[in-house]
């Protein structure tokens, strides 16, 4: 990793967390924020929900759309905890989601060692 600045690292894990949402849930988020707080990296992402999940929820069919988003959250997130490795150079501890159907936003917590 080339040595970078936090605002470039909080950055490119924006960058890299669109495209694997647009690769792996076919939506983008309408916007990320992305900070580090001492040893851990705090991200929300706003307008997350996929357009089959809010037709889920439309239809009444809650549970079923909560099942598909904890499923679709197992799945992406190893890819999720190694990019984030990737871009900070070093191993994350442990990695947290959760996303509210009814507002759309979802929420990510990386514990790390230290800051990069």
């Amino acid at each position: 990793m080339i040595q970078a600045n936090i605002g470039q690292l909080e950055k490119e894990i924006s960058q890299q967390i669109i495209k694997l949402y647009i690769d792996r849930i076919g939506k983008a988020p309408s916007q990320i924020i992305c900070h580090f707080f001492d040893s851990e990296i705090v991200i929300s992402l706003e307008n997350s929900v996929t357009q089959a999940e809010q037709t889920l929820l439309k239809g009444g069919y809650d549970s079923l759309a909560e099942q598909v988003r904890l499923y679709l959250e197992k799945l992406i997130k190893p890819e999720l905890k190694n990019l984030i490795e990737i871009i900070i150079g070093q191993s994350v501890l442990d990695l947290m989601t959760n996303t509210n159907l009814a507002t759309g936003r979802t929420g990510i917590i990386v514990v790390l060692n230290q800051l990069p």
